[in-house]
This record gives structure tokens, sequence and C-alpha cells, in this order.
């Protein structure tokens, strides 16, 4: 066994002894899918998208599920939230830029801060920007999801551990129904992916296959 099946191993029997302490302590309880879905895209841009960007991820799987997800949504109604993240100027977000300057490079318009086009956004979508790791933080995402009707937030997108992971704890604090699409969200390491989602589906949202999440699109067509 080399070094990096030796690590998955690992991971796997950490995240397994991790759920279980969650629910012998009495969390994992399910929120269950609501009765007006909106599909939440997170920072699926060039830079973390491209394979030959420094800043990448390796999520080609996850563009390819998401694109289909949100295929899916149109054909049944339901509303595409897409974010970009990008920065204006260092004042746009001071602190988060001092913590990852790398990230200032995403200026509006350039194309590492575009949305991959293999997702297929167009003008039937919403699009915003964000500053933050949070898609509610400073932006009019709770506004968009009271006007819409939404109660439950179907997030695909990037990274696990990161801005997907914040989204989904604003999500419920903010009395949404979080549901983490597990095929549609990815990390830089597997470990940081695994444990960020067992951890989600314990204590702020529903972590729910593609297929079923799918059907449930579907069934309401």
């Amino acid at each position: 066994m080399d070094t990096s099946q030796s690590a998955d191993v690992a991971c796997d029997v950490g995240v397994r002894h991790l759920i279980a302490h969650y629910e012998k302590a009495g969390f994992t309880h399910r929120l269950g899918f609501g009765a007006k879905p909106a599909v939440l895209v997170i920072d699926l841009v060039n830079a973390f998208t491209d394979p030959s960007s420094d800043l990448a991820l390796p999520i080609e799987d996850v563009v390819h599920h998401s694109a289909k997800l949100i295929a899916v949504a149109r054909d049944a109604g339901v509303p595409v939230i897409a974010f970009r993240v990008e920065f204006a100027d260092e004042r746009s977000a001071p602190m988060m830029l001092r913590k990852n300057p790398v990230l200032a490079r995403l200026r509006p318009g350039s194309q590492e801060a575009r949305l991959d086009p293999r997702l297929g956004i167009d003008e039937r979508d919403i699009v915003l920007v964000k500053t933050g790791a949070s898609a509610f933080f400073q932006t009019t995402l709770p506004a968009v999801l009271a006007g819409l009707g939404v109660d439950t937030v179907l997030l695909v997108g990037s990274a696990t551990s990161g801005c997907v992971r914040a989204t989904a704890v604003d999500a419920i604090q903010h009395g949404f129904r979080p549901i983490v699409v597990a095929e549609c969200v990815g990390d830089r390491l597997t470990v940081a992916h695994e444990v960020s989602l067992a951890e989600m589906d314990a204590k702020y949202a529903d972590v729910e296959s593609l297929d079923v999440v799918i059907r449930y699109l579907k069934e309401r067509a």
C-alpha cells in the first residue's frame, strides 16, 4: 500500500469515527427537503476549476456533476443563483486579502473571476458577487431568496471546507434548509472534503447524493 492509499484509509477510518461520535452524542438529525428550493453555485470560477490555474482544485468531476444538476433544476423551474468571488481593490475585503493575498488577482472582468463556462450559467440565472467565504456575507442573497419564497438551498461548488461550509452554516442560521450535494462539492484534499461533509451533515446541513437531489427536483417538475 503506497502513502496515498494509506492516507485514504486513515481518512476513511477517521471520518467513520467522527460520524459515530456525532451519532452517539445525539446529532445527525435530518432537515429534509422543503417545498421551494434554489441551487446555489459557490465559487466555480476559472481560477479554481481550470486545471492550468495554479489556484485550481481537483474538481473536474464537481464541475461536470454541477452542470448536470443545474440543467435539471432549470427544467424543474428551480432558480439557479451562481456566485463569483472578486475584489475591486484591496479595500473590498481587507482582512480576507491580508490573509489570502493571492485572491487579490480575482479582479472584476478578469478571466480567472469568470464562472466556468461548462456550467452553462446564462441570462436565465442570477449571478451575484461575493468577497467573503459565505454567500450570505454582505450580499443580497437573503433578500433574493426571500423574494423567491425559497425555503431550501441546494449547495454546489468549492471548497467543501471553506466557502461551501460557511454558506451552509449561514443558511441554517438564516432559517433555510441547506442541502449539500455530495458529488457537486470538492476540496483540495480528500481529508478536508470528507471531514467537512461529515461535520456539516451532523450539525448544519443534510448531505445528499446527486441522484437523490435530482429525483427530488424531477418530482417537483
